[in-house]
C-alpha cells in the first residue's frame, strides 16, 4: 500500500509539472512566434507589412521541443551515471538545453530576417533580439526542466522501463504537439489578425496580412504573449497535465485491482483508458453543440 501511495504522489507531482511545462512552452512559443499562426509573420514582408515580431519558426514545436528536452535528458542521464546528484544533474541538463535553445532562437531569427531584408526591405531590429531572447530562454528552461524531472520520476519512481533520454524525448514531442494544437486555438490569430472577424480562423489568403500597430508603438511578439497567456497557455498546460495524470492514473488503478496478475492489470488499464476517452469525447461533443446553439455558426 505504501508503494501505491508513493506512486500516487509521484503521479500528482508529474501532473503538476506537466501543467507548468505546458504553460511555459505555450508562452515561449508566443514570444518567439514559433507556432502557426504566429509563424506566418514570416510572410508579412512579402505582403508589405514591415514588422517587429520575433520569428524563430525553425521547425514545428514537436520537433524542436523533442530536441531540447532530449538534450536535457541526455546530459542529466550522463551526469547521474557519473555520480552527480540527480537534482543537480537535471538542473545542469536543462541549462545546457537552454543554451541550445537560445542559439537556435538567435540564428533562426537572424537567418529569416536577413533573408527577407534584401528583397522585401525587412530591417533586422537588434533590440527585438535582445528583448525577446531572455523570455524565450527563460520560459524554455522552465518547460524543459519540468519535463526532464517528469521523465526522471517516470523512470525511477513510476517504473517506466525506458531510459531517461527517451522518456524526455517523448515528453518534448508531446508538449510541442499540444502547443501546436490546443494552444493555437487561443493565440496568434486573435492578436495578430484583429482586422478580420473572429471565429473563422486565418484563411491561407490572409497569411502575412498581420496587424503591426500595438496600443503604443509597433507591435512585437511580447505583446502577443501578454495577450495569449491568459487563455492559450492555461489550456495548453491543462491539456498536458490531464494527459499525464489520467494516463498514469489508469495504470495505477490497474495495478491496484489486478492483485498479482500482470495480464489482468493491463486489461483493466486499457478498459479504464477507453472509459476516460469515451467520457471526454461525449463531453467535447456536448460543449461544441451547446456553443453552436448558443452563439450560432460563424458566417
Amino acid at each position: 500500500m505504501d508503494a501505491t501511495l508513493i506512486a500516487l504522489g509521484a503521479l500528482a507531482l508529474s501532473g503538476a509539472l506537466a501543467t507548468v511545462a505546458g504553460c511555459a512552452e505555450d508562452a515561449e512559443s508566443d514570444v518567439g512566434s514559433q507556432s502557426n499562426p504566429n509563424s506566418q509573420v514570416q510572410l508579412a514582408p512579402q505582403m508589405g507589412n514591415i514588422h517587429r515580431y520575433y520569428n524563430k519558426a525553425i521547425s514545428g514545436e514537436p520537433v524542436s521541443y523533442g530536441l531540447y528536452v532530449a538534450v536535457a535528458g541526455t546530459v542529466a542521464y550522463a551526469l547521474i551515471n557519473l555520480g552527480i546528484s540527480p537534482v543537480l544533474a537535471l538542473i545542469l541538463g536543462a541549462g545546457v538545453a537552454a543554451f541550445v535553445h537560445g542559439a537556435y532562437a538567435v540564428s533562426a531569427y537572424l537567418g529569416r530576417i536577413v533573408g527577407q531584408s534584401k528583397n522585401f526591405g525587412q530591417p533586422v531590429y537588434w533590440d527585438v533580439v535582445m528583448s525577446h531572447v531572455g523570455p524565450i530562454v527563460g520560459h524554455g528552461f522552465i518547460a524543459v526542466f519540468c519535463m526532464v524531472l517528469m521523465a526522471y520520476i517516470a523512470n525511477n519512481i513510476l517504473g517506466n522501463p525506458f531510459p531517461l533520454p527517451l522518456i524526455a524525448l517523448i515528453f518534448g514531442i508531446t508538449v510541442g504537439a499540444i502547443g501546436s494544437s490546443t494552444g493555437d486555438v487561443h493565440y496568434g490569430a486573435e492578436r495578430e489578425y484583429q482586422k478580420y472577424p473572429f471565429g473563422g480562423g486565418v484563411p491561407v489568403a490572409n497569411h502575412g496580412d498581420i496587424d503591426i500597430k500595438a496600443e503604443y508603438g509597433l507591435r512585437n511578439s511580447m505583446d502577443s504573449s501578454y495577450f495569449c497567456v491568459r487563455v492559450g497557455s492555461v489550456l495548453t498546460g491543462l491539456c498536458f497535465g490531464l494527459i499525464v495524470f489520467l494516463d498514469g492514473w489508469r495504470g495505477i488503478i490497474g495495478d491496484i485491482l489486478q492483485g498479482k496478475n500482470p495480464i489482468l492489470s493491463s486489461i483493466i488499464s486499457i478498459i479504464v483508458g477507453l472509459i476516460i476517452v469515451a467520457i471526454l469525447a461525449i463531453a467535447n461533443r456536448k460543449i461544441e453543440v451547446f456553443a453552436r446553439n448558443k452563439f450560432g455558426p460563424y458566417k
